[in-house]
């Protein structure tokens, strides 16, 4: 022990498929202290660098992060079908590489092909890409891009579509700082 300090620096959200709690135990077993210090995840970069907002007045108020099944199972009823039912914002990690099973699966889920789609490629990263389209057409337009991986892949009626004003400026909406004109 030198009393030295070590970084583990990991890409992306170490509290997102990071397997930090596995490393997290081994340090707890060796009474090693550590802190986990979270950066902008790659959710909410994607949302950014496409200029949407996940929750919108009478379109979505949740945000469902996942991912579709490979090597590691998901457990009962997260199945993208499943989860695409509730018809809410979705961000997709680890999946691009299936586009077309992921979109047949949201498809079956939404009930509809022409829910709005939009994979980014590296968000935030200097050579960041976007695709947007349907679950009709997104399949085809990511394999004309090449994007076989680091693709965040977003769906929800929050990335097109009418959506109602937020009650936060609405005059005529009391809240903590202000009182409704009437």
């Amino acid at each position: 022990n030198k009393g030295l300090k070590v970084v583990r620096l990991h890409t992306g959200d170490p509290t997102i498929y990071g397997a930090i709690r596995e490393q997290m135990d081994l340090l707890d077993e060796k009474g090693i202290s550590y802190e986990v210090i979270p950066g902008v995840s790659s959710f909410t970069a994607a949302c950014a660098s496409i200029k949407k907002e996940f929750t919108l007045p009478n379109v979505s108020q949740t945000v469902i992060l996942t991912r579709i099944e490979g090597r590691t199972p998901v457990p009962e009823g997260e199945d993208l079908e499943d989860l695409a039912s509730h018809r809410a914002s979705m961000a997709i990690f680890l999946s691009v590489q299936e586009i077309d099973r992921v979109v047949e699966k949201l498809a079956k889920g939404y009930g509809s092909y022409d829910i709005p789609v939009a994979v980014v490629y590296k968000a935030t990263w200097e050579d960041q890409d976007m695709v947007f389209g349907t679950l009709r057409d997104i399949a085809e337009k990511v394999k004309s891009k090449g994007i076989k991986k680091m693709g965040q892949i977003l769906v929800g009626n929050f990335i097109e579509g009418a959506y109602e004003r937020s009650k936060l400026y609405d005059p005529a909406f009391t809240h903590e700082f202000r009182e409704a004109i009437k």
